[in-house]
């Protein structure tokens, strides 16, 4: 399930997922993506995640895949989680070509939000 945080910065959607992405978890990002950046301007995505079912980059790629046109708005994509995510964010480059990833561990989020402001 996908829910909004606030955001510290205006170019980045902050999330917090937990359990399975869902197709409708999918359609409420597009939504909010499409609300605040249109189908052009570049954004960053932190992510908080939690127990998530199929904790693969893969997994969580394929339920929560945007239409290929928001692919190339990407900039950067930090995640924050106690899971092993090194390999996720080593190999998001496979998945999404072009975005910049750092994962952080969850007392790590000032240092995430520092991170994707700059």
């Amino acid at each position: 399930m996908l829910s909004f945080l606030p955001s510290q910065d205006d170019h980045t959607i902050a999330v917090e997922f937990e359990g399975k992405a869902t197709k409708e978890d999918a359609e409420k990002l597009d939504l909010q993506v499409n609300q605040k950046f249109g189908d052009k301007e570049k954004f960053n995505i932190l992510a908080v995640m939690h127990d998530i079912e199929g904790t693969t980059l893969k997994g969580m790629t394929e339920g929560m895949k945007f239409d290929t046109k928001r692919w190339n708005q990407f900039r950067k994509f930090a995640v924050v989680s106690n899971k092993d995510w090194l390999e996720t964010s080593a190999g998001i480059g496979s998945y999404l070509p072009g975005v910049t990833a750092e994962h952080f561990k969850k007392d790590q989020l000032d240092e995430a939000w520092q991170w994707i402001k700059n």
